[in-house]
């Protein structure tokens, strides 16, 4: 098993091409980025054999291997890093059942500009592998680059989608664009679709080898219902192995048992958030997902993420950190008052944080430790 802490480029791809033919060894993917203390961190938890860096490689000689062809280190901003163990045969299920829905044939070029430490960069990776094409990779995200790119295929977080649209892009130049990492709200979709952009929107995660229900439709082989707890769960040959030297298994009868809450309606999922990202305020739970679709439709908001924050009174208040559109005044008299019109008065923002920007983290999702603990700032 290698740990291979290298930029994006063609040696980490060809390294998930040997791990996927069963010519090479596990790949675990970690950014270069990753500050010390963290790469050490997950070093410690996942046990390569070898560690792989632009100075060449070096032998762990605490190495446990593994049979998966691909490990992706996951929720380690919030503790000991999990690695996903993911076989070639779920990823490759999935990448064909990608590739099927969106209609992608042989010779498709794909760009990857998400981080292939992450499993939305990985899949990247190996679509082109499928189309029999190089992948176009990015180090970062450029607005500029990626519309230059000449790809007929792209996966952005909507925060990136938000920046392509800001920049006057055109969005009609790919094939389709899939859209994942974190909810997006439903004017950003109208916007980006009116830009002329096909958007596939895809709900997925590490242990399904990335996103397997497209549009709210499960891809196919895959199989998705709703527990009685409201929890999310999938059953289909995209699922991972186990989590890397842990006894660990969320499954009930081969059911994978996320951690989103979902409802089913004619065979079409909606996923309403995190279980863990319901916010306790006064005895009233409250969805934060659900607040922040709500809040995203007020038209002087460009962005906005709500979580819990502790509160003496109240346990935890709905807070919403906002981004206003250009030139507008967000208040929470306003916010609320339109939360009102549509959700329960409960589940209404207590507090409103106007920021420039949503903090994220390398992959694009909002980076929810900062946004639930935040430095001291003034607040309208």
């Amino acid at each position: 098993m290698h740990a291979l802490v290298l930029p994006p480029g063609p040696a980490l791809s060809e390294a998930v091409r040997q791990a996927l033919t069963g010519d090479g060894p596990t790949v675990l993917p970690l950014s270069p980025g990753l500050p010390r203390p963290a790469l050490e961190a997950t070093l410690a938890a996942l046990r390569p054999t070898h560690v792989v860096t632009p100075d060449g490689v070096r032998r762990e000689p605490d190495g446990v291997p593994s049979d998966a062809a691909l490990i992706i280190a996951t929720s380690g901003s919030t503790g000991t890093p999990k690695g996903v163990e993911l076989p070639a045969g779920a990823l490759l299920a999935s990448a064909r059942a990608s590739l099927a829905r969106l209609g992608a044939r042989e010779g498709d070029r794909w760009l990857c500009c998400l981080p292939p430490s992450h499993i939305s960069g990985a899949q990247v990776l190996i679509r082109a592998l499928l189309c029999g094409t190089e992948p176009i990779i990015h180090a970062g995200f450029s607005p500029e680059r990626v519309a230059a790119s000449g790809a007929g295929y792209v996966s952005l977080v909507p925060t990136q989608l938000r920046r392509m649209l800001d920049a006057g892009a055109d969005l009609g130049a790919f094939r389709a664009i899939l859209l994942g990492g974190a909810a997006a709200p439903a004017s950003l979709l109208a916007e980006a679709r009116a830009a002329g952009a096909r958007i596939v929107t895809t709900y997925g995660m590490s242990e399904t080898s990335g996103g397997c229900v497209y549009d709210g439709v499960p891809l196919d082989g895959v199989e998705v219902k709703i527990g009685d707890d409201g929890r999310v769960r999938i059953c289909g040959p995209v699922l991972f192995s186990g989590y890397r030297l842990r006894e660990e298994h969320p499954f009930e009868g081969g059911w994978f048992v996320t951690s989103d809450l979902g409802s089913m309606e004619d065979g079409r999922l909606t996923v309403l958030g995190r279980a863990d990202d319901v916010i306790n305020t006064g005895g009233e739970k409250v969805v934060a997902g659900a607040v922040a679709e709500v809040l995203a439709g007020h038209p002087s908001v460009r962005d906005v993420v709500v979580v819990g924050r502790p509160d003496p009174e109240w346990g935890e208040i709905v807070t919403a950190v906002v981004v206003p559109r250009d030139g507008a005044e967000v208040t929470l008299g306003e916010l609320r008052a339109h939360a009102k019109e549509r959700l329960p008065a409960h589940a209404a923002p207590r507090a409103v944080e106007v920021v420039p920007q949503i903090p994220l983290l390398p992959n694009g999702k909002p980076d929810m430790v900062t946004l639930k603990n935040p430095e001291p700032k003034n607040r309208t």
